[in-house]
């Protein structure tokens, strides 16, 4: 398992990556967060959820090892409505991000998933960087990310495709709040109390709501619609900028 689950007072469950060394995206954690927001979801003592990193990663996005042999083998890789963000950005009760290190392209993704996001202050990379190595969002990704921010916001995290510090990515929308490292758990689980507290039906069909929109277009997803990003992630541009990627988190080992 590569998400590890812990409970405190108050109804809260807390879910951390935990994929050494940067708690990078694979077919296995995206089924793990599947299988814990299910066991969160159906388990009438969790009130609320918290997502967090291990280590100094939040989450560095998707192992891109996987994604390159993912695009050579045609089969694709992506945020769809069947994958762990989708549960976790779908489920009824309140999430909030526990951004306790860099949130990177995939990681920013889970990070936007969550209805609130608080990052520990300090030099930690957030940010959507897909663009800049030929990435377009998938369906599920740009429509988690159009959703948590305005249209300018968006337009802004998207398009310059650049990592940003925790107070300027709190001043582009990406966090709701940045508090020291050592008051990080203690702010969340507080956070994380008091949305619990709230009444779980009208939570839950207020957020059903405000994602009705958005969650339509991901499950309605045509197979000509991915098949348009998939072929921008096969082009000859993108998997040249994906083995170079590569090469440097080879020579560094660590996951960008």
């Amino acid at each position: 398992m590569t998400i590890e689950t812990r409970d405190v007072d108050g109804g809260v469950r807390i879910l951390t990556l935990n994929r050494p060394p940067a708690n990078a995206i694979n077919a296995e954690l995206m089924n793990d967060l599947h299988t814990v927001c299910e066991a969160a979801k159906n388990d009438g003592a969790v009130r609320s959820v918290i997502v967090t990193g291990s280590g100094k990663f939040f989450s560095g996005g998707l192992d891109l090892k996987m994604l390159t042999t993912a695009a050579q083998g045609g089969t694709g890789s992506g945020f769809g409505s069947k994958d762990g963000v989708f549960s976790l950005w779908t489920l009824s009760k309140p999430t909030i991000a526990m951004v306790n290190g860099h949130a990177i392209a995939g990681g920013g993704i889970i990070l936007l998933a969550c209805d609130v996001r608080i990052a520990a202050r300090g030099n930690a990379k957030i940010g959507l960087n897909e663009t800049a190595i030929g990435l377009p969002l998938p369906t599920g990704a740009f429509e988690i990310t159009a959703l948590a921010l305005s249209n300018r916001q968006a337009r802004t995290i998207m398009l310059d495709a650049e990592l940003h510090n925790p107070d300027r990515a709190r001043d582009l929308g990406m966090l709701d709040d940045v508090v020291e490292p050592s008051d990080l758990e203690r702010v969340c689980i507080e956070k994380a109390r008091l949305l619990g507290s709230y009444s779980q039906p009208a939570y839950a069909h207020t957020k059903r709501l405000l994602q009705q929109h958005a969650v339509d277009a991901v499950v309605t997803e045509t197979d000509a619609q991915r098949r348009a990003t998939f072929d921008v992630w096969t082009s000859p541009e993108t998997m040249q900028a994906l083995m170079k990627q590569l090469s440097g988190i080879s020579s560094s080992g660590l996951k960008k």
